[in-house]
């Protein structure tokens, strides 16, 4: 079955960085659009970015936009989070998720994809 695992979350302190993985199983990942959501306690779960298949186009959400970089190796089934200059308002469970057949315009919806990982914990620290 698929699996989407995520890892490399932890405490970091405000302008630190931190680079978060998610590795997939029981799928073609180069048909699959990727991406990374997060929910901090009390909100609702919101876009962080997002890759093609190609990895040719990404997407980010304004909140992170010039300070996290997405990327994906499709020879490794891997898609990367590299996080810097962190805030205290990043703090959140950060999920990877993978979809297929996502028109462009809607690679910003959680509802597009159908497959998720259990999340891991990023902490920023002010």
């Amino acid at each position: 079955q698929v699996q989407l695992v995520e890892s490399g979350g932890g405490l970091v302190q405000a302008g630190g960085s931190l680079r978060l993985s998610c590795a997939a199983s029981g799928l073609t990942f180069s048909s699959y659009t990727v991406g990374w959501f997060r929910q901090s306690p009390g909100k609702e779960r919101e876009f962080v970015a997002a890759i093609r298949r190609s990895g040719g186009h990404t997407y980010y959400a304004d909140s992170v936009k010039g300070r996290f970089t997405i990327s994906r190796d499709n020879a490794k089934n891997t898609m990367y989070l590299q996080m810097s200059s962190l805030k205290p308002e990043d703090t959140a469970v950060y999920y990877c998720a993978a979809g297929r057949g996502i028109i462009l315009s809607s690679t910003r919806s959680d509802r597009q994809y159908d497959h998720w990982g259990q999340g891991t914990q990023v902490t920023v620290s002010s």
